[in-house]
C-alpha cells in the first residue's frame, strides 16, 4: 500500500466547486483508504494501490463523473514528498514570507528550459528555478500581481500544472508522514 498526495487543480473558484467532505467520500468510494483532505484548496492524501499517473487518472475520471466537469489531478507518492521540499531553492525566502514562495508540479517533467522561459516573463523580481524535477517560484510582489498566469505556464511546461506555496508543502508533508 502506498500513500499519495494528489493535488486537484482549480477547484472551489466559481462553478467548479468540489467540496473536500464529498471529495474525501469520492475517494473511498473507488477504494482508497485513510483518506484526509487539507483546506479546500483540492489536497488529498491517502493510501491506494498503484502507479501515480494512473491514480491521477482514477480520480480525474470519478470527480468528472461525480462532479460534472474535468480536474486535472496531480499525485506523487508520500516517498517522493521529502526529496521535493529538500529541493527548495528558496530557503531564506520560505522562512520569512511562506505565502509568496510555490512549488508546481507538471504531470509530465517541464522541459530543461522551462524556468528560462518563464523568467522572460517574470516582472517584480519574481524567481524560478527548476530543481527536484519540479519548479519553484519566488513572488516578492505576491502571485496576484504576477503575469506568469496558469495558462502560460501550462504552455512552457507543456502539460497542465498546479502550485501550492510551501506552507501548505509542509502540512501536506506533515499530514502523509514525511516530514523532516
Amino acid at each position: 500500500m502506498t500513500t499519495f498526495i494528489a493535488l486537484l487543480r482549480a477547484i472551489n473558484v466559481g462553478k467548479r466547486q468540489v467540496p473536500m467532505k464529498a471529495l474525501k467520500a469520492l475517494a473511498e468510494e473507488i477504494g482508497f483508504t485513510d483518506v484526509r483532505t487539507y483546506v479546500a484548496s483540492g489536497n488529498l492524501l491517502f493510501s491506494g494501490e498503484g502507479k501515480a499517473d494512473a491514480v491521477a487518472r482514477t480520480l480525474e475520471e470519478a470527480i468528472s463523473s461525480r462532479f460534472g466537469f474535468p480536474v486535472e489531478v496531480i499525485v506523487r507518492t508520500a516517498d517522493e514528498w521529502p526529496a521535493l521540499m529538500a529541493s527548495n531553492p528558496f530557503p531564506e525566502e520560505s522562512e520569512l514570507e511562506p505565502n509568496r514562495v510555490l512549488l508546481l508540479l507538471s504531470k509530465a517533467a517541464p522541459p530543461p528550459d522551462a524556468a528560462d522561459r518563464l523568467l522572460e516573463r517574470a516582472q517584480a523580481d519574481e524567481r524560478v528555478k527548476a530543481a527536484g524535477g519540479a519548479l519553484w517560484f519566488h513572488f516578492p510582489a505576491g502571485v496576484g500581481t504576477s503575469k506568469l498566469t496558469p495558462a502560460f505556464i501550462d504552455k512552457v511546461c507543456g502539460s497542465p500544472t498546479t502550485g501550492r506555496n510551501v506552507r501548505t508543502v509542509a502540512k501536506l508533508a506533515e499530514l502523509a508522514g514525511v516530514a523532516e
